[in-house]
């Protein structure tokens, strides 16, 4: 993934604007200086985007060509990315939204047009658009396969919905038995026992020999399931279901099956790149950033320090810092709609995560409950207030030191330092023919 970053602009031979789709682009291209405006189409093939890009090489000379398109991600970016003089600005596609409503309040719109319309806010608005510039490829590397990791994630949740769904039609009992329902232990006894009619012709021997071979080996608690498949009752007897749930459950036990490889593949690939980040020691002293969330705010933050200015830019690209909105006397605030939701996730996850590794960070989000706010609330308001901690961390290159953090706060006489609670001793009594705790001096 690319990040825009403010950089010193160069003196462009050309302007063009994209209005892409899915197989045929529309361009615009206009000179400094000129008010003619040339319009073309463009395959969405990897020959004809190299042969346009080319064309605007030789016909330029090799100097830089600003093109603006609707698009920061997606297979276009990525074709055009790979030109050196071609330097790409993202548009929003809300703003080219709201910026076609200025001219057309009807709602017209056809690409060529709109590939006009985006030539148009390259020369004459580029100052309010950002530069796309490549951070390291270790840490696009890193950027994606993250990406990708919880992808994976979000699929196993999913499937796993599906198959707890399809067993409570037939097979209830398997939720009753065993707590997650996608281990490998509960898929490898699904995809050769189906059904509970199956699994009760199974001798106890073989059922044994499996629950120990999947480290379950604690006899008393062997003995405990034997016990309960040998008594239970079948849920159904339609055999139409039977017969249709058992081959749905078989399917989505081989999906899970290879979705958690596919997880643990991406976990070897993300580990080493994580640790080999120069910024690694920093995220990975942050409290509740462990092995998955450490390379997550890697990627979150990137390598380029100068993309941001402040931690308040983060907290609103992020879309973690709320929206204001204001119309005379009334005033709304809502949460950011139009942010990388990944992003946003990302800081959203840790900021939770850090509430049972800090102390400051437990009181902070106790606080913010006790004003009536909502959990995830409460998380997001933490989360703007780490991001401010994040930022200077990584703009000085210092790992996060709980300790100075909290002296600094007492120094300050915050809130977040609760005070000392006072050593009280204890002793048991007998009340009431009951035993009871009780302070000493009771």
């Amino acid at each position: 993934m690319s990040h825009p970053t403010q950089q010193p602009e160069p003196e462009f031979a050309a302007f063009v604007g994209i209005d892409w789709a899915d197989r045929q682009h529309f361009w615009a291209c206009q000179m400094p200086g000129s008010r003619r405006i040339e319009q073309g189409e463009l395959p969405q093939t990897p020959e004809a985007v190299e042969e346009w890009a080319m064309e605007l090489h030789r016909r330029f000379g090799g100097a830089p060509v600003a093109v603006a398109l609707e698009q920061s991600r997606g297979a276009l970016i990525f074709l055009l990315g790979k030109y050196a003089h071609l330097i790409l600005y993202p548009v929003h596609p809300t703003s080219l939204a709201n910026y076609r409503k200025t001219f057309r309040p009807s709602g017209a719109k056809d690409d060529p047009s709109d590939a006009s319309l985006v030539l148009d806010m390259l020369v004459h608005h580029r100052d309010r658009l950002r530069r796309m510039s490549p951070d390291t490829v270790e840490t696009r590397t890193l950027q994606m396969l993250v990406e990708h990791r919880r992808k994976l994630v979000n699929d196993r949740t999913r499937f796993t919905n599906r198959l707890t769904s399809q067993l409570k039609l037939y097979f209830p009992q398997i939720l009753e038995w065993f707590d997650a329902v996608d281990s490998p232990l509960v898929g490898d006894l699904l995809e050769r026992w189906p059904t509970l009619q199956e699994l009760q012709k199974a001798k106890p021997a073989t059922l044994r020999r499996f629950f120990t071979q999947h480290n379950c080996r604690g006899q008393e608690k062997i003995d405990q399931r034997l016990e309960q498949i040998r008594r239970a009752v079948p849920a159904t007897g339609d055999s139409a279901l039977l017969t249709a749930s058992r081959s749905v459950v078989c399917a989505l036990v081989a999906m899970l099956r290879a979705l958690r490889d596919a997880i643990v593949a991406h976990d070897e690939q993300i580990d080493p790149l994580a640790r080999c980040h120069p910024d690694f020691a920093i995220f990975a002293s942050l409290p509740g950033a462990g092995p998955v969330l450490v390379p997550r705010l890697i990627a979150a933050l990137g390598t380029q320090r100068d993309r941001y200015r402040s931690a308040h830019e983060i907290q609103c690209y992020s879309g973690i810092a709320p929206v204001k909105e204001s119309s005379g006397q009334q005033i709304w605030v809502h949460w950011r709609w139009a942010c990388p939701k990944f992003v946003r996730q990302t800081f959203h996850e840790w900021a939770g995560h850090s509430i049972g590794f800090s102390q400051w960070a437990r009181t902070y989000y106790d606080r913010q409950r006790a004003l009536k706010k909502g959990h995830h609330a409460a998380v997001r308001a933490l989360a703007f207030k780490w991001i401010r901690i994040l930022f200077r961390c990584w703009q000085n290159r210092t790992p996060y030191d709980e300790a100075i953090y909290l002296n600094a706060l007492r120094r300050r006489q915050s809130p977040l330092i609760a005070p000392p609670q006072p050593i009280v001793e204890l002793q048991l009594k007998k009340r009431g023919g009951f035993w009871k705790i009780t302070p000493a001096d009771a």
